[in-house]
Order: structure tokens, then sequence, then C-alpha cells
């Protein structure tokens, strides 16, 4: 608010409003699913392994998230 009167830059801006955590990460956790954007075949998401990683069963597309 560089004038007092409420206005600022879009998004608020300053510090503490990045997303994603330390380092940028955007983890999900745990727990959860794989998805196929190609085909939506559905596979449990292995802990430690990435989705997007893990390759589709049925078209060997890359997985990813389902949030």
């Amino acid at each position: 608010m560089p004038r007092g009167d409420g206005t600022g830059p879009p998004g608020g801006g300053g510090r503490g409003t990045g997303r994603g955590g330390r380092g940028g990460g955007f983890g999900l956790g745990p727990g959860g699913d794989c998805i196929c954007p190609n085909c939506g075949t559905v596979v449990s998401h292995a802990r430690g392994t990435p989705c997007y990683q893990i390759s589709c069963p049925n078209c060997g597309t890359r997985m990813t998230r389902k949030r």
C-alpha cells in the first residue's frame, strides 16, 4: 500500500504470499491417486514416486496427480 489508501499490487504481493511451501514444490502427500490424462485410468499413488514418473498401464502416457 504505497499511498496508504488500501490499494496495492494485484494479489496482495509482499512476503508470505507464495504457494507450494519451501522450495516451491507442490507435493500433495503420500496418499491419493495418479490419473492418466489421455485415457483416464486411475492407479493408487506409490509413496516416494511422483505420478509423472509412472506410465499408464493401458496406454503408456505419463500419469498426473489426481487432486
